[in-house]
Formats: structure tokens, sequence, C-alpha cells
């Protein structure tokens, strides 16, 4: 069971290092069963080239800019029965791969595994807020898949999804640019198999985006793009602050 790892960079020159050390020294001894590919998505800083250090790394170039089109790229480029989604200022916590291998060796039927985000640059209060959102939210999806059956979640940066699955439903909705890209994976591969979110599977990533829009917008515009994309079948806005630029898109 090969494991490949997808990580879309666009300008992700200060951040990508980091990411692929934390891969890198989690899969020390597991090459032959795992592989890493950076996506530089339209990067104009010199994430093509911190790519292309690490020898272990596969780059692909996607010049059409968007996180869907960078994840799809990846997707295609991979090899891998699993595909774990990575974002290039996120870090792999201790236990993490195997912690993802075991749960689908366990689980055939398994479709999708996810769970929270660790911001690392927060407060001990901000992080405790972080912390209630993602309980509210396991409340939520557990409502949403096991009840109403409507759909599951995961948490885009930090989940994995089986290929077979993945092929089934036609890979990623390109016409989503980012609010709702992983709700509506989750939606779709609801369909077709088991997707798991768990709260044990931890993955450490940088609060810039917290940082620059607010906890609790961020927590608002989750939720209202979450609930539209469930029942809509698309987010409610597609507009989004690229945080890397400051720019809006």
């Amino acid at each position: 069971m090969v494991l490949s790892f997808v990580i879309p960079a666009f300008n992700e020159e200060f951040y990508l290092g980091d990411c692929l050390e934390s891969i890198l020294r989690q899969t020390q001894g597991l090459e032959d069963i795992t592989e890493i590919i950076v996506v530089n998505n339209a990067s104009s800083d010199g994430t093509r080239e911190i790519a292309l250090r690490y020898p272990r790394v596969r780059l692909v170039d996607e010049p059409r800019k968007g996180l869907t089109f960078a994840r799809q790229a990846g997707f295609l480029a991979s090899t891998g029965a699993l595909i774990a989604n990575v974002d290039a200022d996120s870090r792999l916590t201790p236990g993490w791969v195997e912690n993802v291998l075991s749960a689908f060796r366990a689980a055939p039927s398994l479709a999708a595994l996810s769970g929270p985000l660790v911001y690392y640059d927060l407060t001990r209060r901000q992080r405790f807020l972080v912390q209630v959102f993602y309980l509210v939210a396991w409340l939520t999806y557990a409502i949403n898949r096991y009840i109403l059956r409507v759909g599951s979640m995961v948490q885009g940066g930090n989940f994995v999804v089986s290929r077979a699955a993945l092929e089934h439903i036609g890979g990623f909705n390109l016409d989503i640019s980012f609010y709702g890209e992983d709700t509506d994976i989750a939606r779709r591969l609801h369909e077709v198999g088991d997707v798991l979110f768990t709260l044990d599977l931890k993955m450490l990533s940088s609060a810039r985006r917290l940082k620059h829009e607010g906890i609790l917008t961020m927590a608002a515009r989750y939720s209202i793009n979450y609930f539209w994309t469930i029942f809509f079948k698309r987010p409610y806005t597609k507009d989004y602050v690229d945080v890397r630029n400051g720019s809006q898109a």
C-alpha cells in the first residue's frame, strides 16, 4: 500500500522546507511505500527551487493557480493507493504516517481519513477557541454523517483519500477554488465509502490565515460554506483572501 503525499505550493518558500522535512523524517525507512509530490502552483518566489533540493521529492508544475487545480494535478501525478493531502505550511505530528497506514489496513471500506489542525503559532487562549470550534465541528459532522446521512467532513490540508474512491467520484471539483473544496470532496466520497474525521489525527499548521482574518470571522466563513456545500452542493462564496500576498481572489 503506497502512500503518496501531495503538497500544493503557491509562493511557499518560507514554509515548504519545514513541511518536507517533517514528512521525510517520518517516512525514513519507508521509501518503498511512500512518495512525495510538490505541486508548484504558479509560484513567483523560490518555491520551485526549494522543492528541487530534495532528491526524494518529485516536482509537478501546475500553471493554473488554484487549490483544486493543484490537488488534482498532484493526484494525477501520484501512483499510491492512498493520497495524503498536506498543505505546504503544515507539519506532521509524531506517529501520523503510522496512524494513517494502520487505519486504512484495518478498514478496507475507508474512503477518507481526516483530523484537525493544531496551530502552533497561536496564544493559549486562541488555541482554546480553535479547540471549541473543532468540538462543535465534530458534533456537526456526527449529526450529518450518522443521523441526517447527508455527508461527512474532512479538514483541508490534513486528509488522506483512497485512490480508488477518488477515481470513482471523478477527482477534485475544479469549479471550487477555495471555500468548500474539502466539504465537497467529503460529501461525494461519503456516497462511495466511509469518511472518518477523528480528533486523534492532528496536523501542525501555521495560523497565518486566522491571524489575518480573525478566528471568529474564519469560523463563520467556514461554517456557512460548509453547510452551503452540504445542502446546495456548492460553496456560498468563491471569494477568498490569499494570505501569501494579501490579494483578493
